[in-house]
């Protein structure tokens, strides 16, 4: 079984959309599980800190090395052989090749940040693997936590209903997906393309081809070799 385990201050926050859906039924099914524990749980004191002032001054709280590195080692053996991923805005961009890489594993541990950040200690510590899923700041991990494991629980054996489905998309062959339609053939004097309705499979999928080439072109270019 796939597994998932979040790190966070708002376990509430989870199985959130995951419940439902594609996911949801996956996760009912045991497909996949996910365990989210509160990182509050191992503060400091009678009001269970888990934050103090960033060293050198500046702005905001910084989630301490203390707090986060015992609410990890409580909740991942030693030996746990699962990525550990830190959400953060400074992380390496997540791509469709990664997240099919980590579907393919065991599963993932994904530590939510909040505030400024997090004690680089615990990040080098504990081999934390930073990851952006945008060039934009969040309240917290847990928003970029959820698509993580949303990208992820959809590639999963037995969660979509053709596996097809999970090959033609974008950023699976470096191109943008084309276009897609159905019915109506006509719709306010917009038709569908003839050549998706002459039967012709070849032709199909070189269409098909040159509008994402086409699409990537205009759209994402970076993508392109």
């Amino acid at each position: 079984m796939w597994s998932a385990t979040i790190l966070t201050l708002y376990p509430e926050m989870f199985p959130g959309p995951l419940g439902t859906s594609l996911s949801g039924d996956a996760l009912s099914r045991g497909i996949w599980s996910l365990e989210a524990r509160n990182i509050r749980d191992h503060g400091i004191g009678r009001h269970r800190a888990v934050d103090d002032t960033p060293a050198g001054g500046g702005p905001g709280m910084v989630i301490r090395a203390d707090v986060l590195a015992h609410a990890l080692d409580a909740g991942v053996p030693a030996d746990d052989t699962r990525p550990r991923l830190l959400m953060s805005p400074r992380g390496r961009p997540l791509t469709q090749a990664r997240v099919r890489q980590l579907a393919e594993g065991p599963g993932v541990v994904i530590i939510c940040g909040r505030f400024e950040g997090v004690d680089e200690r615990v990040i080098e510590g504990r081999g934390l693997e930073e990851v952006s899923i945008g060039d934009y700041v969040l309240s917290g991990g847990e928003i970029a936590s959820l698509v993580t494991l949303d990208a992820c629980v959809r590639l999963l054996s037995g969660v979509m209903g053709k596996e097809a489905s999970g090959s033609e998309e974008s950023f699976e062959n470096g191109l943008l997906e084309y276009p897609h339609y159905t019915r109506p053939r006509e719709w306010e004097g917009r038709a569908i393309p003839d050549i998706l309705l002459s039967g012709d499979h070849a032709k199909i999928a070189r269409w098909r081809k040159e509008q994402s080439e086409r699409l990537t072109r205009e759209r994402r270019p970076d993508l392109l070799p």
